[in-house]
């Protein structure tokens, strides 16, 4: 019987052909959709397309190693990663490096112990989840697959987009500076202008306009930068 969601996927990144389809056998027969990347250089653009809901990461690989994946992932997701590894010796250099792997498991592994590993992180997940999604009437926010809806329907953001509905949300009603936002934006202290932020609010208002044209939601506060406010007062719970 099969025990797992139907809609979960789980990305194996891994470049040996025998692990990565005996890993395969057995998340199909827990019922979980699965797809295969054999080379490091592949995953980015696929998961940032695809959303996985977990993935198993090898940490050698062909192109990108799993150590610099894990690292870029992290920097526009949050989705679940348990790291792979064949050298037992790699283990404190993964959890040191403090790279934002959820797990971790040693080659040679049993199957039931990567599925038990599986349902043990989403059954944590399930939970943290109900504390990390911001909602009111209008907007909510789920961090944990980065995912933003207005009245109801999902709005297609990128990362950043996301983080700066995210933290205009999250304190309506305060006045936040172009440079309080550029900061809140890019992780990696990039330069950038104040039309910088001005060009993210500008596509932001364009994508809550076209599910949602009542009322503008984010506003110009002039000289000063933007707020986030709704009519009928705030409402939020986190």
């Amino acid at each position: 019987m099969n025990t797992a969601e139907p809609e979960r996927t789980i990305l194996i990144v891994e470049d040996e052909t025998k692990i990565a389809q005996l890993l395969q056998d057995y998340l199909h027969k827990e019922g979980y959709n699965t797809h295969w990347i054999n080379h490091g250089d592949a995953v980015i653009d696929w998961v940032q397309q695809e959303q996985p809901d977990l993935i198993l990461l090898d940490l050698m690989l062909p192109g990108k190693d799993g150590i610099t994946l894990c690292q870029e992932i992290r920097y526009f997701s949050g989705i679940p990663i348990i790291m792979i590894t064949a050298r037992v010796e790699e283990i404190d250099k993964v959890l040191g490096l403090e790279i934002g792997a959820n797990d971790y498991i040693c080659k040679p592994f049993s199957p039931r112990e990567v599925m038990a590993r599986i349902k043990a992180l989403f059954r944590t997940l399930s939970y943290r989840q109900q504390i990390s999604i911001v909602e009111n009437q209008l907007v909510t926010l789920d961090e944990q697959r980065i995912l933003a809806t207005v009245a109801g329907q999902a709005l297609d953001l990128t990362p950043v987009e996301f983080r700066l509905l995210s933290t205009l949300v999250k304190q309506p009603g305060r006045i936040f500076s172009r440079s309080q936002l550029m900061h809140k934006l890019y992780e990696d202290n990039r330069v950038v202008t104040d039309r910088t932020v001005d060009s993210h609010i500008k596509n932001l208002r364009k994508k809550i306009a076209h599910h949602y044209k009542d009322q503008e939601l984010i506003k110009s506060v002039y000289s000063v930068g933007y707020k986030y406010e709704e009519l009928g007062g705030d409402g939020f719970n986190v």
